[in-house]
């Protein structure tokens, strides 16, 4: 039966073990077409540094070629850590997106690092001291170039005057994992991703959001979306199977170590030694693994706590096709409007791994 719930997807471009960061990426690209064939409401990739699990440091970069080879699908990011970036240069790059792909264009913003201190402090242009926590000004500068809400005597008024992809915009969201980001969203107007798949206690967080929600031109109610790690194959063993190499890769990334995604039979004698998993910021992460109807359940009950009508999957296997089934069989569950769009571009990205 179909549902109302809209679907989307989180792309992490895991990096499997024996493959390489190049496979990875032609990964995302075959992976987004079939997503847009399938039916799904966006796809979201994610920033990451510092290599080893994962292959995507630059969402505006690979957002571009995502669009292109699809129709359907909203295409962002999800999201650019602002943080290491010039409000103008993101303001500049996703306008130029905007401008190419109109009404199909995301910008999910995080607060995070998406990496380790190190990787953190060779990132900074200026590495003489730390980086200033000035997120709040950040971001209201950045909505300021969209939204051209600059003062007419504002010395940034001319530059979003003048944004690349006038007049198209990205859909702005604010992602977060904590209270602090759903007081900033609310009180903002933004639309808000929790990421549950980071923090499953979150649904305090979503009750912060709409209690703090200010209607305004940005949004007349607040909207949310929550995103959760999930794995679906035919039977509920198969699906526990491929889900310990991901849970194997973020074990030992939260005990400081970062391997590509190890194929499952590795990662199950990993846990025969290791019989319990490290705990990350908000707590033991929750595991969706079954069959596609074991999977909607459990997505439409955390759906409903959060208020969310939208859930962004992230599915993370070390066998590109088994996630690609994953999404199949959660697709057909969900009664996703399926098609074969026509390509809108003529990218080639060769084969998937």
């Amino acid at each position: 039966m179909a549902s109302d719930l809209r679907l989307s997807v989180l792309d992490q471009t895991p990096v499997s073990e024996g493959s390489t960061a190049a496979q990875a990426l032609r990964n995302s690209i075959d992976l987004a077409r079939l997503a847009d064939q399938l039916g799904f409401h966006r796809y979201w990739v994610a920033e990451h540094h510092g290599g080893g699990l994962v292959a995507g440091p630059s969402p505006e970069v690979l957002i571009g070629p995502i669009a292109s080879a699809t129709s359907r699908l909203r295409v962002g990011s999800g999201g650019v850590m602002l943080p290491h970036y010039s409000p103008l240069k993101v303001a500049e790059n996703f306008g130029v997106l905007a401008g190419l792909y109109p009404g199909r264009i995301d910008l999910g913003i995080g607060r995070a690092a998406g990496t380790d201190p190190m990787t953190t402090h060779a990132l900074q242009r200026d590495r003489s001291h730390p980086m200033p926590d000035d997120f709040p000004e950040q971001l209201a500068e950045l909505l300021g170039y969209f939204e051209r809400s600059f003062p007419a005597d504002h010395p940034l008024a001319r530059l979003a005057e003048s944004l690349p992809g006038n007049p198209e915009v990205p859909e702005t969201w604010l992602l977060g994992s904590s209270e602090q980001s759903a007081l900033w969203a609310g009180e903002l107007g933004l639309r808000y991703a929790f990421a549950d798949f980071i923090n499953p206690r979150g649904v305090p967080n979503a009750e912060t959001y709409r209690n703090s929600f200010v209607a305004g031109e940005r949004l007349q109610a607040p909207r949310i979306a929550v995103a959760v790690r999930a794995i679906v194959a035919g039977t509920e063993e198969e699906a526990e199977r491929l889900s310990t190499s991901w849970r194997m890769a973020f074990d030992l990334l939260r005990r400081g170590r970062l391997i590509p995604v190890p194929p499952p039979d590795k990662a199950a004698r990993y846990f025969e030694l290791h019989d319990y998993e490290s705990e990350g910021p908000g707590g033991k992460p929750r595991r969706l693994t079954g069959t596609a109807a074991q999977v909607r359940a459990e997505i439409e009950e955390i759906a409903a706590a959060y208020g969310a009508d939208e859930v962004i999957v992230v599915t993370i296997t070390h066998d590109h096709q088994a996630r690609r089934r994953s999404y199949e069989l959660l697709a057909e569950e969900f009664g996703l409007e399926s098609s074969v769009p026509a390509r809108t571009g003529n990218l080639s990205v060769g084969a998937p791994g």
